[in-house]
């Protein structure tokens, strides 16, 4: 399997079109090759090479959200901008005092190159950077290329897509919450649903299988993990990620200040035994595809720092695990479900900032409307419920995704 970034370094044909123009390069931590070097340092070694041979002209670099190569730990940390010290480039933040680039920044540049790892669920930002990098280069007449890259959860498709008026800095457009594409086919996508004029080029990643055990869209045996954000821990992380992510809306742990971040959720106080059991009796099928393992965890910093919390923690990383039956989105708000009709007044919903959100809960940002919140608290509401809501957009989705697989 080779990345784009791999096939744009080694293959001089494909970086022919670069030749006489201004290159920028959009990265964080995991933009890295087949070997572990960090995208923007390869690239800069073809600095000063003949253009007929594919040399680059690198002017500029970009960092989203944590960093170009930071490590900023929570949202809304923001990152500035600098001057790279090793190469004497700029390097702006898009998570700091601007989100969308501005008019200097995109002076810098004829062509943006992306490569950024995704980990395939809608709030994760890098996407949101993408949708407005997009519309950025589309409207002052720049083009960008995608250096692909693999979706570590695969093809399959879980959640809603986000309704009108929901779009925010977790949800950029009416996408799927777990939408099963890499980030060059979500820029084909975004590009499609914005009607954008605009030389956008995918650098296609070569022999890359999204069905292939036994990673299931990531090639485990090939390449590293390297946290794209610095929770994003592991592949078990990633494959929690579009259920756990829901807890960043509530007043629950979703395990920040632990070494397991979005792999764990819990609160102190909780009986987790009686909540398991109000699991399995109201749909024991949406707990199926991994190992669900009672556990306990104290958190160093964020929600209940220093508090001994009991929760649970989801393992995809053993024979438990069954990559087209895991559905992390219905077994987190099954959790939410149990815990509401078990403890009828807890206080479940969190109502302090979320991405610089204030009038809006963050649950609902997440979610990308009201209706998961609503559910669970109407005691009324069944599973069948949710999954009469859930199911057509599901439906839609894989429809709507079609026509933009490469692989």
């Amino acid at each position: 399997m080779r990345l784009g970034i791999d096939r744009l370094l080694i293959e001089p044909e494909l970086r022919k079109p670069l030749a006489g123009r201004r290159v920028a390069l959009l990265g964080h931590p995991a933009s890295v090759n087949h070997i572990g070097r960090h995208s923007l340092d390869a690239l800069m070694n073809l600095i000063g090479g003949h253009a007929d041979a594919g040399g680059l002209q690198i002017t500029a670099a970009f960092g989203p959200q944590h960093g170009m190569r930071g490590d900023k730990q929570d949202n809304m940390v923001e990152s500035r901008d600098y001057v790279d010290p090793i190469h004497g480039i700029p390097v702006f933040s898009l998570y700091g005092e601007v989100r969308y680039p501005t008019d200097a920044m995109l002076d810098s540049f004829d062509v943006l190159l992306v490569d950024l790892q995704d980990i395939g669920t809608r709030i994760y930002t890098y996407v949101t950077t993408l949708a407005y990098v997009l519309d950025a280069c589309a409207s002052h007449g720049k083009a960008l290329w995608v250096l692909d890259r693999p979706n570590p959860v695969g093809r399959p498709i879980e959640g809603s897509i986000l309704e009108p008026g929901w779009e925010s800095f977790v949800g950029a457009a009416p996408l799927m919450m777990r939408h099963g594409l890499t980030l060059g086919e979500l820029a084909k996508w975004f590009v499609a649903h914005k009607g954008l004029d605009l030389d956008c080029r995918v650098i296609a990643m070569q022999d890359y299988d999204p069905a292939a055990a036994p990673g299931y869209g990531w090639p485990r045996d090939e390449i590293a993990w390297i946290n794209p954000s610095p929770n994003a821990s592991s592949l078990n992380m990633a494959r929690c990620f579009p259920g756990t992510v829901l807890l960043e809306g509530s007043t629950l742990s979703e395990g920040r200040g632990t070494t397991v971040p979005l792999e764990v959720m819990g609160a102190p106080d909780l009986d987790i035994c009686r909540l398991l059991k109000r699991m399995e009796s109201l749909r024991a099928d949406w707990m199926a595809g991994a190992q669900v393992r009672c556990c306990g965890f104290e958190p160093t910093f964020h929600k209940h720092q220093g508090r001994l919390c009991q929760g649970i923690q989801l393992h995809t990383d053993s024979v438990h695990y069954q990559h087209e039956v895991f559905r992390p989105y219905r077994l987190t708000a099954l959790f939410l479900k149990a815990l509401r009709l078990e403890y009828p007044d807890y206080p479940i919903w969190r109502d302090f900032p979320y991405e610089y959100e204030t009038e809006r809960l963050a649950i609902d940002l997440l979610t990308g409307g009201t209706f998961l919140r609503e559910w669970v608290d109407d005691p009324e509401a069944t599973p069948a419920d949710l999954d009469a809501r859930l199911q057509p957009d599901e439906a839609a989705w894989a429809e709507q995704r079609a026509p933009f697989l490469l692989y």
